[in-house]
């Protein structure tokens, strides 16, 4: 990117290899990682999108009816996402989710009929297996994202694995839990933002994240609605989200240059089991990413 000699020092470091298990990845050049048929790393924008939670059959399939619509009107890939279980919620009084058997059966009917690639994510190494039975792509929580077993159970299913920013983590030590995939036999990895603790209850979306997530050689999304969530007010709230941000953090994601956005979205969001506060009202999907195209189109002319 720089080509002046100051910086050339700087750049030989960064584009230094990294070895784990046979896989040799440069810094700064970005592995293309296969869901179904999405290419995630190309120059092609792509969503993870749908319920916080799974809910009812008829939420979910709503739901699923309208992405289809948008990937089709957009020309935008789209992987299907919704938890089986919600096992960070923070009262046991809160709707957790179906379980993982239930869970899964509907995220399979979603996939049957739809045909989308589908990520779900798990909270304990024995739910790794049977959750890569049926999905595409393992998502880590971010509150696990250094769980050693966790990741490694993962990594061997042989599904991509998404890991999540931990808040509590500098993005650049998210080198950590890559390498603990690739040990395991794994070099399908995407890397997602979710905003970094700021003082108590609050999150910060830094951009410098976006540079340094992408230095292990993988593609980056950013996890646009989790970041505006407010913690210690129940999501029910509608205090518990900052939802007037949305535009303005994902325009600037996106000019910074990452590969795919998440955006979590729901029929009625004000009626949404889990993340009602933070979630996008499905229908107005489509206009919230036009300019999140027009930006990245913009962009990869520029990489």
């Amino acid at each position: 990117m720089f080509k002046n000699c100051a910086y050339k020092h700087h750049a030989t470091l960064i584009q230094k290899s990294i070895f784990a298990h046979g896989f040799q990845i440069e810094r700064m050049s970005e592995k293309i990682v296969k869901v179904g048929d999405i290419n995630c790393g190309s120059d092609e924008l792509f969503l993870i999108s749908g319920p916080c939670v799974i809910e009812d059959e008829t939420t979910m399939m709503k739901t699923a009816e309208k992405l289809k619509e948008v990937s089709e009107r957009m020309n935008i890939d789209i992987t299907y996402k919704s938890s089986f279980v919600k096992d960070n919620r923070s009262s046991l009084k809160f709707y957790r989710g179906p379980g993982i058997d239930e869970g899964l059966k509907l995220l399979q009917k979603i996939k049957n009929d739809f045909g989308f690639t589908i990520l779900s994510d798990i909270h304990t190494p024995a739910q790794a297996a049977p959750a890569g039975e049926v999905l595409d792509v393992i998502q880590i929580p971010a509150y696990l994202c250094m769980q050693s077993e966790l990741l490694v159970e993962s990594a061997k299913t042989g599904k991509v694995v998404n890991i999540k920013h931990g808040q509590f983590l500098a993005p650049e030590n998210m080198i950590k839990p890559v390498e603990k995939v690739l040990e395991s036999g794994n070099d399908q990895v995407i890397l997602t933002e979710r905003g970094y603790t700021f003082g108590y209850n609050d999150l910060v979306v830094d951009p410098r994240s976006f540079y340094h997530l992408r230095q292990p050689g993988f593609p980056v999304v950013f996890d646009i609605t989790h970041s505006i969530r407010k913690y210690g007010i129940p999501s029910a709230d509608p205090k518990g989200g900052n939802r007037e941000f949305l535009p303005t953090i994902a325009r600037a994601g996106v000019a910074a240059g990452v590969d795919g956005v998440f955006i979590e979205t729901h029929p009625e969001p004000a009626k949404a089991l889990c993340d009602a506060a933070s979630q996008l009202c499905v229908y107005d999907l489509e206009e919230f990413l036009k300019p999140l195209i027009e930006i990245h189109n913009l962009e990869v002319q520029y990489r």
